[in-house]
């Protein structure tokens, strides 16, 4: 259960960091979107976090910076990374729903479903099971919760930007 909240917090940080050069990119009609989705990213992230330390862990903290998976240097490129991020985070939080059970549970389903509608707004067009397809693609197995240091999420830790 631990594991499967830090890797959700690692995501959630990752998005949050994503939005950021997200929101530098999209065009006027498209950033209060952006917006909408750091602030949901940023508020999943403190909540987790929260969780966290109430399992007593110690809730793993943002990288100073992150390795985007593609150049981001246009409103397309921009586009595609909100739908990506996304698409990682409720592969994700799909990894949380199966480690947790009772309101936990409940709330990793409401941040998968967040996740994928944000990523159907995002790319147009939806996959038959959110969350899923990404695990798949990213090689997990069912039985094996993604960590932060795995392909799937959000970013990579990178050295901090200069």
């Amino acid at each position: 259960m631990l594991t499967a909240l830090q890797a959700a917090l690692g995501a959630e940080h990752a998005a949050v960091y994503g939005y950021g050069v997200v929101g530098g990119q999209v065009r006027a009609a498209r950033r209060a979107e952006a917006r909408t989705a750091y602030e949901a990213h940023r508020a999943r992230r403190d909540v987790l976090a929260r969780q966290v330390r109430e399992l007593g862990g110690t809730p793993v903290a943002a990288s100073a910076g992150y390795a985007l998976p593609f150049a981001v240097t246009d409103q397309a490129g921009a586009v595609r990374l909100a739908a990506e991020l996304e698409e990682r985070v409720a592969g994700v939080y799909s990894d949380l729903v199966r480690a947790s059970s009772g309101d936990r549970r409940r709330t990793a389903a409401e941040g998968l479903r967040e996740a994928a509608v944000r990523a159907v707004r995002w790319r147009g067009e939806s996959v038959a099971f959110p969350g899923l397809a990404e695990r798949a693609s990213a090689g997990a197995t069912p039985s094996a919760p993604a960590t932060p240091a795995t392909p799937a999420t959000p970013a990579t830790p990178a050295t901090p930007a200069g």
